[in-house]
């Protein structure tokens, strides 16, 4: 992955005062990503939309650029060099490949005086094209400043924390619900890397812009849908639709706009072309844009690539409209009942541990299934606790209509428009359920479909069924095999018992500080399961692992009492 790439060098000398700088900044921000968890965003009348949030982050990642600083670069001095160039909004650091900065202004005119200071660097051995890129790299602080100062701190990685350190931290709480609480918080977005990941799309659009000036690049997906983990790929979407004139029939000047383009049969071709010409562009003039690929042959062509100054993979798409109302949708859903992520990211933990998910295609579940299938089974309770779509759609006003290539897609926009019922269950009562719930569902016969919120026959060839919330044609799960079915449905049965068994913390002994960590309630859900062999779903419900699981415990107990022998 490492490859050798080239940015801006930034020139700068210090004139300003550091503290006459932070006395301008009305927030002020220093935190590392993965320390802190995304706050839920709300209005006085209500939560935001997703554009809302869209248009928010747009607008910072516009007024923001990214430096890579040097190892002994120090904190205060350079804050200093930036703080020449306009009001400092926020700024963080973080490592990747090396240590980066985002540094966000207070406006665009800022980032413009400071692209304005930098310079190309002179290298004999290359051809540069003089791409003025927000990326840039800090390399002339003088040895005198840094001298005998302590550095910045290293900042964290991007990604979640390993699965024995979670477990550890896991056994630690007092209830399940605050273990599948403390789950989310330690897997989830964090503010930092969500602003990071809106900032790589706008760089992104400075090399687009250069064909489409008015484009967007807007992430989809994981990255803003509420769901996403630490760790996760970055998908974004092109859009080219906001393009002045575009959908105008008649110009009032009379004027037309001339282009070319070749002629095309299908969109299709259309799409494919335009993002052929992007890959090209990121993979020879992108800075920090290594391993580009350009996957044009796919169901829905796309560009893949690894942004190595944040570390995301990323994946650019085009004409890709019904994958982001399905990110809006399940943005609506999760802001609707905080126990939605909080069950969805429990359970994707969970899949994750056994091998029912994997970043590697395949036969296996996929993220997105495994939500729809957590979303089901919340429509299913009794009271339901989420709405299904069609009744969102029944709630649409005129300004929500959508129909994306003959698929309808609409749903309510408005918050306020949603009336919840009274369901009370706790997140420990929903996660025992949920496992009992797909321990006994019929996957041979029967069908998921959050558009109605009820089970739909579907044909036995079909090993899993989850119909596509929008393209109802499609069957999200199509890959699946039978085997992984049989597995997926073990693995609920042997959660179902085991979750039962270990419902309370047990007592800690030890004196205080040195006390025994014993794995229970959650913890013991992301443990080495006992059923990876299984082949068949011909088996007694619950019985076959129960000895299994209590001899694994007992060993677990006994390693834990053993004294230290350090």
């Amino acid at each position: 992955m490492a490859s050798s790439f080239t940015v801006c060098r930034l020139h700068t000398i210090g004139r300003g005062s550091l503290v006459k700088c932070l006395q301008k900044v009305d927030t002020f921000l220093h935190r590392n990503i993965g320390t802190n968890v995304v706050a839920v965003q709300e209005e006085k009348n209500g939560f935001k939309s997703l554009y809302a949030v869209h248009a928010e982050r747009q607008e910072q990642a516009e007024r923001s650029v990214l430096i890579s600083c040097h190892s002994r670069t120090n904190e205060k001095n350079f804050l200093k060099y930036i703080a020449n160039y306009g009001d400092i909004q926020k700024y963080f650091f973080y490592e990747s490949f090396g240590m980066y900065a985002v540094v966000e202004f207070a406006n665009q005119e800022s980032v413009a005086s400071l692209l304005e200071g930098t310079a190309i660097p002179s290298i004999s051995h290359e051809s540069l094209v003089p791409f003025k890129s927000r990326l840039l790299s800090m390399r002339n602080l003088d040895s005198r400043d840094v001298l005998n100062q302590p550095s910045i701190k290293k900042g964290q990685a991007q990604t979640s924390i390993p699965i024995n350190e979670l477990i550890q931290r896991l056994s630690k709480e007092e209830s399940i619900d605050q273990q599948i609480t403390s789950l989310t918080e330690a897997y989830q977005l964090t503010e930092e890397n969500c602003r990071l990941r809106f900032l790589v799309c706008s760089l992104l659009k400075d090399i687009a812009a250069s064909f489409f000036p008015e484009c967007t690049i807007m992430p989809f997906g994981s990255s803003v849908n509420g769901f996403g983990k630490l760790g996760c790929d970055l998908d974004m979407f092109l859009d080219l639709d906001g393009i002045s004139g575009k959908n105008a029939t008649m110009p009032k000047s009379g004027l037309f706009l001339e282009y070319q383009m070749k002629r095309a049969n299908f969109e299709r071709i259309v799409t494919q072309n335009i993002l052929s010409v992007i890959g090209e562009c990121v993979d020879q003039f992108g800075p920090g844009c290594v391993g580009v690929q350009k996957i044009l042959n796919a169901r829905c062509p796309l560009v893949r690539f690894t942004h190595q100054p944040s570390g995301f993979q990323c994946d650019l798409t085009a004409n890709n409209r019904v994958a982001m109302k399905s990110t809006e949708l399940l943005y609506l859903y999760g802001e609707l009942d905080p126990r939605v992520r909080h069950l969805v990211f429990t359970v994707r933990c969970w899949a994750r541990a056994h091998g029912i998910t994997s970043s590697i295609p395949g036969a296996w579940i996929s993220n997105f299934s495994l939500t729809i299938m957590v979303l089901f089974f919340l429509q299913r309770r009794s009271p339901p606790i989420i709405p299904t779509l069609d009744h969102l759609r029944d709630l649409a006003g005129p300004e929500d209509k959508s129909v994306i290539e003959d698929n309808d897609c609409t749903f309510v926009s408005d918050f306020s428009k949603i009336q919840l019922e009274s369901n009370t269950e706790t997140l420990e009562q929903l996660l025992c359920e949920f496992f009992e719930f797909y321990a006994s569902f019929c996957f041979s016969k029967l069908s998921i479909n959050i558009r109605k919120g009820k089970e739909q026959n579907k044909l036995p060839a079909v090993p899993l069924h989850i119909q596509n919330p929008f393209e109802t044609t499609l069957n999200v799960s199509k890959n699946v095999n039978a085997s992984q079915v049989d597995r997926f449905v073990a693995l609920c049965q042997e959660s179902s018992w085991l979750i039962q068994q270990n419902i309370t913390a047990p007592s800690r002994g030890g004196t205080k500080g040195n006390a025994t960590i014993t794995p229970w309630g959650v913890s013991t859900l992301l443990l080495p399961s006992q059923v990876a062999g299984i082949k068949s779903r011909k088996r007694r419900k619950f019985e076959p692992t129960s000895e299994r699981i209590k001899s694994l415990l007992e060993s677990l107990k006994n390693t834990n009492n053993q004294p230290n022998q350090s």
